[in-house]
């Protein structure tokens, strides 16, 4: 592996899984710009016991329409189970893993087959392992040099992060130095309505965190929101 920018060329093969998986992914926000971010406690990630009820607000989230939910990577033996229960419960879930930060979460990843992952920064060498593994990395973004770095090394998806400290505003500002800018998902401290001042100032999607489905007042607001959005489909 080498830590320097990949060659352009690696994009312009449409049997590229890491370029068809960022495709995917965008069609896929395009239909629901949203993505729920969740992060299992340790009573989750025991199968046999009684939980916290986690996954039973997964499907009722699912059975509601949502279409992404990412589920932040844990260097716990129970993770793999947890997500394995998730697409056995939630088959048609477009899944996916977050904060991603170190390779070896990039096994786990590879072993599940899942759609994508996020990571909270900006890591080339990461982004790049991920990459030969045929694994979407999407990586987080704050500057312009980053959002830049990104954009030069192929990455057609990114994640603004923290994305409340720089408000809807920020990344339209951007365009004017920068050009053409990628998919953008906002992330970090965006709740349910937030959605709509942010969509409408250019995001392609917004994520939304655990706080969502600690809050029964959050969650009864989300799962309003996708019936909301899926009777005007």
């Amino acid at each position: 592996m080498t830590s320097g920018s990949p060659n352009t060329s690696d994009f312009d093969s449409s049997s590229n899984p890491w370029l068809v998986r960022q495709e995917l992914l965008v069609a896929s926000l395009q239909h629901q710009p949203l993505l729920l971010v969740i992060r299992p406690e340790p009573d989750d990630l025991v199968a046999s016991g009684s939980g916290s009820g986690l996954l039973g607000q997964v499907q009722q989230l699912h059975a509601a329409g949502l279409r992404h939910l990412e589920v932040a990577w844990l260097d716990q033996p129970g993770w793999m189970g947890f997500m394995q229960r998730v697409q056995d419960h939630c088959p048609e879930l477009n899944l996916g893993a977050a904060s991603v930060t170190v390779a070896k979460a990039l096994n786990d990843l590879s072993q599940l087959d899942l759609s994508y992952a996020m990571a909270p920064c900006w890591c080339p060498e990461l982004v790049e392992q991920a990459r030969g593994l045929g694994v979407l990395l999407v990586p987080g973004v704050f500057s312009p040099t980053e959002v830049h770095q990104a954009m030069q090394f192929g990455c057609r998806v990114v994640k603004l992060f923290p994305a409340v400290n720089l408000g809807p505003g920020y990344w339209g500002r951007l365009q004017a130095p920068l050009g053409p800018l990628p998919f953008v998902i906002a992330a970090g401290g965006l709740e349910v309505g937030d959605l709509p001042v942010w969509l409408e100032a250019g995001h392609g999607a917004v994520a939304l965190g655990r706080r969502v489905v600690g809050s029964p007042p959050a969650f009864q607001a989300l799962l309003d929101w996708l019936h909301q959005s899926t009777s005007q489909r």
